[in-house]
């Protein structure tokens, strides 16, 4: 754990760049799973819907308060890393098989067509099915976002210090990225790139294991590709914004 910290003091630069990334991605991504979690309570009476969605964020807290030990295990365990490349690349495929039906919107979930909710519905009742649902989801969504974390840094005190960053402003600057994503929508796009490309990463790790003194990966086991990786991924959020603040490409919503 000293040798850890004493590289984050030895090398700031780098390490803001990981706790900053993680924090950007976290907030998007809660942003946009929060998106499909109130389309599972809009069949709920109007009381209803607050409650559930108020265990629901209180189960994102459990499980992404969870996932930061479990990250502790994921970095030592050399077949987890690929294994969620692959997961993280799955993700991004089928992001992009759903931007090519466009007719169902990736922020709807239906909860009438889901095999937990239908077998839970009729014992539980509507409400708590919706919420034992919701609870899965969190689940899910936590290990989408320690699998990204990791991607990043093998370094848990980085990874632990980006995800609880990241865990605070799911509560406070949820509003302020909710707008961020309104008047720039392709903020999603971008973090869905960025788990492809992140997911990538964590699959190389299958060459870390069988070829560990390869020059390629002496390399991505260095500090210099975790800088890269960091700015590229600071590119592919802000780059856009840039060019579409200050020539409207790619297009963003009007004010």
């Amino acid at each position: 754990m000293q040798d850890l910290v004493r590289d984050i003091v030895v090398n700031p630069l780098p390490s803001l760049l990981v706790i900053g990334n993680l924090v950007i991605i976290e907030s998007l991504l809660s942003v946009d799973n929060a998106a499909v979690l109130a389309t599972m309570v809009m069949d709920l009476p109007e009381k209803k819907r607050s409650a559930a969605l108020k265990y629901g964020i209180l189960g994102a807290y459990l499980f992404r308060g969870l996932s930061l030990f479990f990250a502790s295990f994921l970095v030592q365990v050399w077949w987890l890393k690929p294994l969620g490349g692959f997961y993280l690349i799955f993700l991004f495929m089928e992001w992009v098989r759903g931007r090519k039906t466009p007719e169902k919107s990736d922020d709807y979930f239906d909860k009438q067509r889901n095999w937990l909710y239908r077998l839970t519905s009729g014992t539980l009742g509507t409400f708590w099915s919706t919420v034992l649902l919701i609870e899965v989801m969190d689940l899910a969504f936590s290990i989408d976002n320690i699998f990204a974390a990791v991607a990043f840094s093998d370094n848990i005190v980085l990874v632990w210090t980006g995800v609880f960053i990241g865990i605070l402003a799911m509560r406070f600057v949820a509003g302020w990225f909710v707008r961020l994503m309104e008047l720039y929508p392709f903020l999603e796009t971008a973090a869905f790139i960025v788990i492809g490309l992140l997911g990538l990463k964590l699959s190389l790790s299958l060459a870390e294991h069988f070829y560990p003194g390869a020059p390629f990966v002496r390399f991505i086991e260095g500090s210099e590709a975790q800088m890269v990786t960091s700015l590229v991924t600071v590119a592919v959020f802000f780059i856009p914004m840039l060019t579409s603040r200050l020539f409207n490409f790619p297009a963003r919503e009007s004010s």
